[in-house]
């Protein structure tokens, strides 16, 4: 054992964690990508652009007594971007092409809803608090660092942003 190194409690499971140690990474990064992938389908193919836009023009501009205006209106495009970012990133994601470009819009996206949608109502994400888009937000950081990786598109096209 290399100095620095721990020991392991179950060394037999030593061979196993070798094993699967080039899977770790991918595994990350395309879970990101395809955990995305529904929250996108619901914003452009179900109601939840509505939805999302309605929350955000509440916590991002305009006036509460407002909203059943042009306020949701004014949200709507940008529901329907982050509908796009995350059905078409989040699929991207998966399969490692445009990692970091794509990452890079997801950790944007979730820096804005932590601290400016969802902060206000505390941690609990079953209150509509902060813990989920902060996750989100460190899973697209790590991936933005690491980019698409050995098993990505990127990687086969032989360049990467």
């Amino acid at each position: 054992m290399a100095s620095g190194e721990t020991k392991l409690i179950i060394p037999g499971l030593g061979g196993i964690y070798e094993s699967l140690k080039p899977w770790s990474y991918p595994i990350v990064r395309a879970t990101t990508g395809a955990l995305l992938i529904p929250h996108g389908y619901v914003k452009l193919f179900g109601d939840a652009a509505n939805g999302t836009a309605f929350f955000m023009s509440m916590k991002l501009g305009g006036n509460p007594k407002e909203v059943a205006g042009n306020f949701v209106a004014d949200w709507l495009p940008v529901a329907y971007y982050l509908g796009v970012l995350e059905l078409v990133g989040g699929a991207m994601l998966t399969v490692g092409l445009f990692t970091r470009i794509i990452a890079a819009q997801v950790l944007g996206f979730m820096i804005v809803a932590t601290f400016m949608v969802h902060w206000s109502f505390g941690y609990f994400w079953n209150k509509a608090g902060w813990e989920m888009p902060f996750m989100w937000g460190l899973l697209a950081l790590v991936v933005l660092i690491r980019g698409g990786g050995p098993m990505s598109l990127d990687r086969k096209l032989g360049k990467e942003f």
